[in-house]
């Protein structure tokens, strides 16, 4: 499962793996998968949430065990089938599921955004849906599973005031990301922290979209000074986003961080390769202001 030539080249592109819950095709990022084990028996937790099932050590790590069945409120799962080990926002946590079918490289072109009519958008759990050989296979948000179970495992947003009174200014910042309560969140943090221009988009596209329509009225300089953005999002991803910015000529200068629940040594390496100046994991929002402030406030 090694998507390392993949996306170290920065191609749009993402390997899924495709496994199945209560006779249904679910999907997640490679990139967030340890490794796939058969079922172990786990310690269940006194008074934790339903959704948890347990704890287990494998190789001497202790590790949470999730009933994604139970989240998807698709039943409970038995006893049997695999453990889906994943590792982001520096957390590692297990996710039983009934079964693997593969793995499908796809672009984020083709995936779908699911609209109001699936699930309203800071409730649903979808972030994308993929149609292959004729089937649909949801990929999840296991990043907002997690903290609808436990918040504090969110986006840290009580760093902000821990960094005290803070001057106001007008550097133009472009931010990039598709979950609309984070693209909020992220949003209403750095007002707190004195950034007041602020332009947020939904995704790479349309945040390359706003660096292109800028660079033919010739008014980048006033609408964009730095890059924020994710690396998981529909159409195109942070990575790709951070590649043609810094392939381009007159862009190269901006600075760009990728703020992303993905940021471990291997996408960190990805991430330095394609030009990133700055990456950081999505809890932590009070270095993501002290890195812009190192970025522009020169």
């Amino acid at each position: 499962m090694d998507t390392k030539i993949l996306l170290e080249n920065g191609t749009n592109e993402l390997e899924v793996l495709e496994f199945t819950l209560a006779g249904n095709s679910y999907g997640i990022n490679v990139a967030k998968i340890r490794e796939i084990i058969t079922y172990q028996e786990v310690t269940p937790v006194p008074n934790s949430h339903p959704s948890i099932e347990g704890i287990f050590m494998p190789r001497d790590t202790m590790i949470t065990a999730i009933d994604l069945k139970n989240c998807l409120q698709r039943g409970e799962s038995q006893p049997g089938g695999l453990f889906i080990i994943t590792n982001f926002n520096k957390l590692d946590i297990a996710f039983h599921v009934d079964s693997v079918l593969g793995i499908h490289r796809v672009s984020w072109k083709d995936i779908i955004k699911p609209d109001n009519t699936v699930s309203s958008s800071e409730e649903g759990v979808s972030t994308g849906i993929i149609k292959w050989n004729e089937k649909l296979i949801i990929i999840l948000d296991f990043e907002k599973i997690v903290t609808d179970i436990n918040p504090e495992t969110g986006l840290k947003v009580k760093e902000i005031e821990e960094l005290g009174e803070r001057t106001r200014n007008d550097v133009p910042i472009l931010i990039a990301e598709d979950s609309p309560l984070l693209n909020k969140l992220i949003v209403d943090s750095l007002k707190k922290a004195g950034y007041d221009n602020l332009i947020h988009t939904e995704n790479g596209q349309e945040a390359w979209n706003v660096i292109e329509q800028c660079l033919t009225d010739g008014t980048l300089k006033q609408h964009v000074q730095c890059v924020i953005t994710d690396i998981e999002m529909p159409l195109m991803d942070g990575h790709h986003l951070t590649k043609l910015i810094k392939q381009n000529t007159e862009t190269e200068n901006i600075p760009v961080v990728i703020f992303s629940s993905l940021v471990n040594d291997d996408m960190r390496r990805k991430g330095e390769s394609l030009g990133a100046d700055a990456q950081l994991s999505k809890p932590e929002i009070g270095n993501l202001v002290r890195e812009i402030d190192k970025l522009v406030l020169k």
